[in-house]
């Protein structure tokens, strides 16, 4: 009960200082022309000054492909554009419904619109960063690196960096081959077949050599094992290519932790993203 009311609290003040820290937000626009679906909706919080062109970042949630919204997400928008960024949330089609090449294209389809309009915000459309923790950092590496759903779409790739926040599934056949048959791998198998063939499509290290913008690796030091080593692995092959590349591990951070732990405005990962974004 306690706990209950000190969250409830924290909303109501977080809610409160949102109304009184000149952050604008424009909430649940279809990112598909026509479509009224609730996975093709995304949120924009933005500076109340949109006369000069901010950075751009467009966060991805995670979930396990099966579960996420973009509304869980309003305080990393809200602490986004107080630090003078412009932040966008994504909802996309989650498994069983959707596969990930279906996540994908929505993800893609959500940049495109974003590209196209985020300047009404203030947004410099040639500074979009994408973010995603999890399952979330899987689609953001994907569409970077795999080229047909941006062509799909019909344009370049908008991207200008990507940020992993905890990054899973960077090599799904890798994973899948090792893991053990539980409830969770059962959900991974939904979204992803039961072909490696498609394991290995859908995993972003398959497309190394479209690996070229800037990429910010974070991991949690108590995170997934799959997680510390196929991060690890990215960094360390970026790296051989002398390709732009951060990696920084938080120390005694769990993989919830690592995407939680942004609520407060004041945590130190913000200075590790915002001196990445600025450097880039």
């Amino acid at each position: 009960m306690k706990l209950k009311l000190v969250l409830g609290m924290f909303i109501f003040l977080t809610n409160v200082a949102t109304v009184f820290s000149n952050v604008k937000q424009d909430r649940n626009i279809s990112y598909i022309e026509n479509s009224k679906a609730n996975h093709n909706l995304l949120d924009i919080y933005y500076p109340e000054n949109v006369s000069d062109k901010k950075d751009v970042m467009v966060f991805i949630h995670g979930g396990a492909w099966n579960s996420g919204k973009k509304n869980t997400y309003w305080w990393l928008g809200r602490n986004m554009a107080r630090k003078n960024v412009v932040e966008v949330n994504v909802n996309y089609g989650l498994s069983p419904e959707f596969t990930y090449e279906q996540m994908a294209t929505d993800c893609a389809a959500a940049l495109k619109w974003v590209k196209n309009n985020i300047a009404e915000y203030g947004g410099n459309s040639s500074r979009i960063f994408v973010m995603g923790h999890s399952a979330g950092g899987h689609l953001a590496a994907l569409i970077d690196s795999d080229p047909r759903f941006f062509k799909a779409q019909g344009i370049e790739n908008p991207i200008h960096a990507v940020i992993l926040n905890d990054g899973f599934g960077l090599d799904m056949n890798e994973y899948l081959n090792n893991a053990e048959q539980n409830d969770q791998t059962k959900s991974f198998l939904r979204t992803f077949s039961k072909d490696p063939e498609m394991w290995t499509k859908g995993s972003p290290l398959y497309y190394f050599e479209n690996f070229k913008r800037p990429y910010l690796i974070l991991a949690g030091e108590k995170t997934y094992p799959a997680i510390k080593i196929q991060s690890k692995r990215l960094y360390e092959k970026m790296g051989e290519k002398s390709l732009p590349v951060v990696y920084h591990m938080v120390c005694k951070k769990k993989h919830v932790g690592m995407i939680t732990q942004l609520i407060f405005a004041g945590n130190g990962v913000y200075k590790t993203i915002l001196n990445f974004m600025s450097s880039n």
